[in-house]
This record gives structure tokens, C-alpha cells and sequence, in this order.
């Protein structure tokens, strides 16, 4: 049996709010002081806080008793805590859930994984804390990272990790960062289906159009259902397969920043750039094939900064965002070869 829930959270609409408020104003609960929220309060063994943008969070031992009996009832009308199988059998049925990490990231790599779930497992995934890993801090996702890679052993996850250097030639010869997402989840689809080969469906996030991945589906990916969607991270599989890309991206970037005796930043901020200006000083331009995603813009402003031209990147470092590709391709031109 599972242990009572002691965090839980949803948005309410303003009606809701309203039932929600005349209820905390009118029981037995304590006012707090909590930045940014309409209410506060603390209630028998719990914290409750609405927030200005409707987002409603509720934490400590009491948290399933006021949801089962004083939220659901009265507010929300409807009962989803403990009914999640029933409410969305789907949601926990076998299957895998794709994610991507690194993708806006200009050091490091792209990292892609695939992590398959049943009830069971999605069971103990949210007893260690399994969510979108974009709601956890990076200390939260290599902790959880390394819980989850245990519980789900080498045969129910799979990565597929694309150095800067790879990922610069395969950018070089796709120049489309959704065909090469499309190429990469395809490949993390069947390394897993080749431990589970019996996983009928995989889920991932909506960043293009479905039959990219589906085109670059080979054998064994081809008769599964593949479901894209928008916000697919709130699927337990694609939260799990979010985490374990966001866990070998940070270990991934740790290591190319040691071997380069530097902390190489996360996303493409000026400390990025500012970073990569002093690697180029020290290294030349040639690092940036072995650090960086080159497409990036970000690598024309360093260049600039050091006196120096994508030419001095050779083949693999001249290719550009489409962006900022001009003129236009013309109606026609063949896109380039396809990584498979």
C-alpha cells in the first residue's frame, strides 16, 4: 500500500477559488504569510497556499485527508486523489515515455532517453519524487536520477547521448534541430523496445510533426503506437525519461568542464558566451567543435568577440540555424540526407 500523499497540487478556475477561499476564511485555519498567494494558511498538519496565478499547493501530513475530504467534495467535485488508474488507466499502463535534455543547452550534449513504466513501477516512481524535471533543481534531478536508474535496472531505460561533436556533424549534414530530435528519440524507441519488445506505445512531447519520428522509426519501432503531445512531462514515463536526460546532461557537462579546466554554463546566457569567449582565448576556435552546439548563434557572437570567422570551424561548425540562414532556402531544395 502506498503511503499517504504529502504534496499535492492543481489550478483552479476563478469559481473554485472562490469556493476554496470562503471555506479557508470560515474553518479553523491559521493565516501565513506566503509570498505571491491570494491565501495562505496553515490546517491540521498541512500548509495550503493559492497562489495569484490560480496554481493551488498543498504540503504536509494532512495533505490527502484535506484533499479526499474538504477539496475534492466541496471544491473541485470530483475524487482523483487514489483514482488516478481509474480516473487515466492509461497513465500508468506499460509503456515508454521519451524526453530530451540539452536541446537549448549551447555547452554540452544533447541527451535523449527512454523510460518505460507499468502500475508498479509508476507506483514507486512518484514514492521517490519522480516529476518533470524542469520542476526539480539539479541536485533534486542527479538524487532522483540515481533512485530511478536503480529501480528501473539497465533493461527499463535507455539514453542515447550526442556529444557536441556528433551532434555537430549530424547538424551539419540534417541542418533541422527537429529532424535531429526525430532521428534521436527514434533510436531511443528501439534500444529499449530491443530489451522490451512487447511495449506497446511510447509517449513523447510535441516538438514537430509526428511522422518525423515515425519516418525515422526502423524494424522493431515500427509497429508501436506513438502518441505525441503538448506538456507530455506530466506523463509519469516522460517525466521519468525527462529526469534521466536531465541527470546525464549535468554529469555530462561536469565532465566536459573538467577536462577543459572550466565551469561550462547550462543554457545560452551571457555567462555562457562570456565562458566561451575565454575558452576560445585560451584553446582557439577549434574547442568550440568539441563543446559547444555550433548552430547556436551564440557561437558567431563568440567568434566575433576573438577575431575570428566560422571558417576557422572547418565544415562541421559552418552549418547555422535555419533562423539565421539567408536568403531563404528556395521552394524545392532538397532538404539534405537523412542521419538514417
Amino acid at each position: 500500500m502506498a503511503p499517504p500523499r504529502t504534496s499535492y497540487g492543481c489550478k483552479l478556475t476563478d469559481a473554485q477559488r472562490d469556493k476554496l477561499c470562503a471555506i479557508l476564511s470560515s474553518g479553523n485555519y491559521r493565516p501565513a504569510a506566503v509570498p505571491h498567494t491570494v491565501m495562505a494558511v496553515d490546517g491540521p498538519n498541512c500548509r495550503i497556499n493559492l497562489y495569484t496565478s490560480g496554481k493551488l499547493l498543498i504540503q504536509g501530513k494532512g495533505t490527502e485527508d484535506f484533499v479526499v475530504f474538504i477539496l475534492e467534495p466541496e471544491v473541485l467535485g470530483q475524487a482523483t486523489l487514489g483514482y488516478e488508474a481509474v480516473v487515466n488507466p492509461g497513465a500508468t499502463s506499460p509503456h515508454m515515455g521519451i524526453d530530451e535534455s540539452g536541446k537549448g543547452d549551447f555547452f554540452g550534449p544533447l541527451v535523449i532517453a527512454s523510460a518505460y513504466v507499468d502500475p508498479t513501477l509508476a507506483q514507486a516512481m512518484e514514492q521517490i519524487g519522480v516529476k518533470d524535471c524542469k520542476k526539480l533543481y539539479d541536485k533534486q534531478v542527479l538524487a532522483i536520477g540515481a533512485k530511478l536508474r536503480s529501480l528501473l535496472g539497465p533493461n527499463r531505460f535507455k539514453l542515447v547521448a550526442i556529444g557536441p561533436e556528433t551532434y555537430n556533424r549530424l547538424y551539419t549534414k540534417i541542418r533541422n534541430v527537429n529532424r535531429l530530435l526525430a532521428w534521436a528519440h527514434a533510436r531511443a524507441i528501439e534500444n529499449l523496445l530491443a530489451s522490451l519488445p512487447g511495449c506497446p506505445r511510447a509517449v513523447a512531447d510535441q516538438f514537430g510533426a509526428e511522422h518525423l519520428i515515425k519516418r525515422s522509426l526502423m524494424q522493431k519501432g515500427r509497429s508501436i503506437i506513438l502518441e505525441q503531445h503538448h506538456k507530455a512531462e506530466s506523463d509519469i514515463a516522460v517525466a521519468a525519461a525527462s529526469v534521466l536526460a536531465r541527470e546525464s546532461f549535468l554529469q555530462a557537462l561536469q565532465q566536459l568542464g573538467r577536462a577543459h579546466g572550466a565551469t561550462l554554463p547550462k543554457g545560452a546566457s551571457d555567462a555562457v558566451r562570456q565562458t566561451a569567449i575565454q575558452l576560445v582565448q585560451a584553446q582557439g576556435p577549434q574547442i568550440l567543435l568539441g563543446t559547444a552546439k555550433c548552430h547556436f548563434r551564440t557561437t558567431d557572437a563568440v567568434l566575433a568577440a576573438t577575431g575570428h570567422t566560422r571558417g576557422a570551424l572547418g565544415e562541421f561548425g559552418a552549418a547555422v540555424s535555419r533562423t539565421m540562414e539567408s536568403p531563404a532556402r528556395p521552394a524545392g531544395t532538397p532538404r539534405g540526407p537523412s542521419p538514417s
